[in-house]
């Protein structure tokens, strides 16, 4: 099984780019860092840890795709992941353009994990209509797709419009998508229309879920994708359970937190389970 690292990388943690080299050096497969764009001071959207107030850091999150840059220029085999982007609050022909450069750099190692939001707040500072942002977020993805893919790339959409056009680099090899959210039918629609795997948060309920993923793959004439339990707080039976489900990689979680941390947990993770 293939172990990852997620750490909410912020301007007070230790720098993204020496968390993945150390990553690496101790025999990790990828490292996965978040996004918020901004938090909005006034907010009615409760925050998503069952806090009274939101923790400090999610107004500090370091701009992922700057982030894995910094580490591909550090690292050479660990696999570069966002965990997870909001395509919904993105320009999608700009996205497109700053992922295929980062794949470029970083020799075909990225993985865009994506997810649709939590913070309305956040989101309509983005002109997200909310209760369509998982339509949005869809479309995005699939325009970027095209630009990817396409000599002439071009979208008609209800969120996203554009004519025949160039845009280079194109990713070195196809960038896989996994969507990240709590598991049910739409979700896992999504996932077989334009997924390339499901990111499930900390892996609770995973067993459950597996056979109405499959049943949707198969309803879109395609395999099962991989599923990669993320931010999970690890333990050996915790993990042989993952192993025995088929999982092939887990993103285990790291402190935001200093290198005095951070580091001897991952010696730990290293000793322990790789």
């Amino acid at each position: 099984m293939r172990l990852g690292i997620t750490m909410f990388a912020t301007d007070r943690t230790m720098p993204p780019h020496e968390l993945a080299r150390a990553a690496e050096e101790r025999g990790f497969a990828s490292v996965y860092v978040p996004e918020h764009t901004h938090i909005p001071v006034s907010r009615e959207t409760p925050p998503p840890t069952g806090d009274a107030a939101l923790p400090a850091e999610y107004a500090r999150t370091l701009d992922p795709l700057v982030a894995l840059a910094a580490a591909a220029a550090v690292t050479e085999r660990i696999t570069l992941g966002t965990g997870v982007l909001l395509p919904a609050q993105r320009d999608p022909i700009v996205t497109a353009k700053a992922v295929a450069t980062l794949d470029r750099l970083a020799g075909g190692r990225v993985a865009l994990g994506v997810g649709f939001g939590w913070n309305a707040e956040e989101g309509a500072d983005h002109g997200v209509p909310w209760k369509r942002r998982r339509a949005m977020a869809r479309e995005h993805v699939l325009a970027m797709r095209a630009l990817w893919t396409d000599d002439e790339a071009s979208f008609e959409g209800e969120f996203v419009d554009f004519g025949p056009c160039w845009s280079w680099p194109k990713p070195s090899r196809r960038v896989p998508v996994l969507l990240g959210g709590a598991s049910g039918p739409t979700l896992f629609a999504h996932v077989a229309e334009y997924g390339d795997g499901w990111l499930p948060i900390g892996g609770a309920g995973v067993r459950e879920a597996l056979p109405d993923l499959r049943r949707a793959c198969a309803e879109a004439g395609r395999d099962m994708v991989p599923v990669v339990p993320f931010g999970t707080s690890p333990t050996p039976e915790k993990l042989d359970y993952f192993a025995s489900l088929g999982i092939e990689e887990v993103v285990l979680r790291a402190p935001g937190a200093g290198r005095d941390a951070v580091l001897p947990l991952l010696d730990e993770y290293a000793r322990a389970y790789l």
